[in-house]
């Protein structure tokens, strides 16, 4: 292929993507990806799309999932080739399983020289299990229905780059949007309406016609209005032999209690999506929908019930540090956008986040549920709106894992984010399960709790990251202030009491049923 070859091909993808509607782009620089670089640099500088470079492959990944999260359109990542490609794997993964519009760009070397051992050349083709794979251009129209992540390899051969004076269409988006079949839910059974990850506007507005509970965990972006229990975790094992129909909505992971509830063969369940958003498999009473409608009544005894034991339970809560660090992060992010870290800070908000100051939007990697890529998963969200308040709260496992998201050079822009890191030194989750209890002490720090002693302020400083040390009687006036760029505030917290915590908020919402 020649470098004019070259030059055709970076082109055509621009144009695709920006007929797709793409407004951002990352990059991972490389020298066999050099034609697609300077595309993207071109269109950039045309004021086209917005560049990203970054340094770090895998959190080039994340950062286009936190793009494509918040905007609804397709983000390419591009990188050359060997093992950068690799590093996208776990950003696809989560794309795929969450239904991110993710694409994969990778420069390969020329097909020649795959099996011999030419310098950065393996195999790269369907490198990415599940996930489309397209090795042109033309291809992407039949195999990428931005339903989810994509793989485009682009073989080059040298000469790689030329001058070349780059001229795009204009963009736009022609792409038509599919008819949806609604299912009716007619009332009569004693329904609740399940929000996991990603339900969306649909469940709120299902509840409140039906007059029926909303059980929406923090991700949903459904956890607000009348009909949302904030409690509802810890209310299932009271309801459940009175609950007799379930409408699911979203992918609900973050519980075994809603796991349990999505489990029964007892129930009957429409879950709004299909078995890859359904965490169990799908049992006889389970009906597939492509949305969900119900006729409007007024709430009655069945909603009342819910309301008045989530009013009980949460005024019974057991005081602790980290779920009123829990209650300032939610309620400093209302009106704006939140992104939430896996493990405990998304279960901490699950108990306590209180609807009435709900966040415009709210984002977590609930795809996987994994700890990686969380920075920059967050700051790719916090580019998207820019006109909104942004708030990221995580571990400190979590924010040292994906720490290189950090890594932001000088000529990058930067969003105005507020990384708050709720900080234990070690993964206290483990403590709240099995693992957690006293048979296994011996082991837990070492093999679970794996604390790290590692300084988050000189860690920052290195990046050039602004960092505060907060106490967490002092955090919510320390997130009144703006963020101006990304800044890091570290809230120290105890672990010691965790295992404890969990068993007092299962006892309080118990004695408070019960009284």
């Amino acid at each position: 292929m020649t470098s004019q070859r070259a030059v055709g091909i970076a082109r055509d993808l621009v144009d695709e993507l920006l007929a797709r509607g793409a407004t951002e782009a990352v990059l991972a620089p490389g020298s066999r990806s050099g034609p697609l670089a300077l595309a993207l640099h071109a269109a950039d500088q045309q004021g086209l799309l917005r560049l990203h470079v970054r340094v770090d492959e895998r959190e080039a990944g994340f950062l286009a999932l936190g793009l494509a999260k918040a905007t609804g359109f397709p983000v390419p990542v591009v990188t050359t080739s060997g093992t950068a490609v690799a590093n996208l794997h776990p950003a696809l993964l989560e794309a795929h399983h969450a239904r991110t519009p993710v694409l994969a760009v990778t420069a390969d070397r020329p097909a020649r020289l795959r099996g011999t051992g030419a310098n950065q050349t393996t195999d790269q083709r369907r490198i990415f299990p599940r996930v489309g794979f397209a090795e042109s251009v033309a291809e992407l129209a039949t195999v990428w229905r931005e339903t989810g992540p994509c793989h485009l390899n682009l073989e080059f051969d040298e000469p790689l780059i030329e001058v070349a004076e780059w001229r795009f269409a204009p963009p736009g988006r022609s792409a038509e949007i599919p008819d949806t079949a609604v299912t009716m839910v007619e009332p009569g059974p004693r329904t609740v309406v399940l929000a996991g990850d990603g339900a969306g506007e649909g469940a709120v507005l299902l509840a409140e016609r039906g007059g029926w509970p909303l059980l929406a965990d923090p991700s949903s972006g459904s956890r607000r209005g009348p009909s949302a229990i904030a409690s509802y975790r810890l209310l299932l094992d009271h309801f459940a032999e009175r609950i007799e129909r379930v409408v699911s909505f979203g992918h609900a992971t973050l519980s075994r209690s809603v796991t349990a509830l999505l489990s029964r063969s007892d129930v009957d369940i429409v879950h709004v999506g299909d078995q890859s958003t359904f965490p169990v498999p799908a049992g006889e009473r389970v009906t597939f929908a492509e949305a969900a409608e119900t006729v409007e009544r007024p709430a009655d005894d069945w909603l009342a019930t819910w309301q008045e034991a989530d009013r009980r339970v949460r005024d019974a809560l057991p005081s602790a540090e980290v779920l009123e660090i829990a209650r300032t992060v939610w309620s400093a992010a209302a009106d704006g956008l939140l992104f939430v870290g896996s493990s405990n800070p998304v279960r901490d908000l699950d108990l306590v986040a209180d609807p009435a100051h709900s966040p415009v939007q709210v984002f977590a990697n609930r795809g996987l549920a994994g700890i990686d890529g969380a920075l920059s998963t967050a700051i790719g969200a916090a580019f998207a709106q820019r006109d909104r308040k942004a708030l990221a709260v995580v571990g400190d496992l979590t924010f040292l894992h994906g720490s290189n998201g950090l890594l932001i050079g000088p000529a990058e822009p930067r969003p105005d984010l507020t990384v708050v890191v709720v900080s234990d030194d070690g993964g206290s989750i483990f403590a709240t399960l099995e693992q957690g209890s006293v048979e296994y002490a011996s082991a837990f720090e070492r093999v679970y709790a794996t604390p790290t002693g590692a300084r988050i302020a000189d860690l920052c400083a290195g990046y050039g990251i602004a960092y505060e040390r907060v106490e967490p009687a002092a955090l919510s006036a320390a997130l009144e202030e703006g963020a101006g760029g990304v800044r890091v505030l570290e809230v120290p917290v105890s672990r010691a009491d965790r295992r404890a915590l969990a068993d007092a908020c299962t006892r309080s919402a118990r004695e408070a049923l019960a009284g």
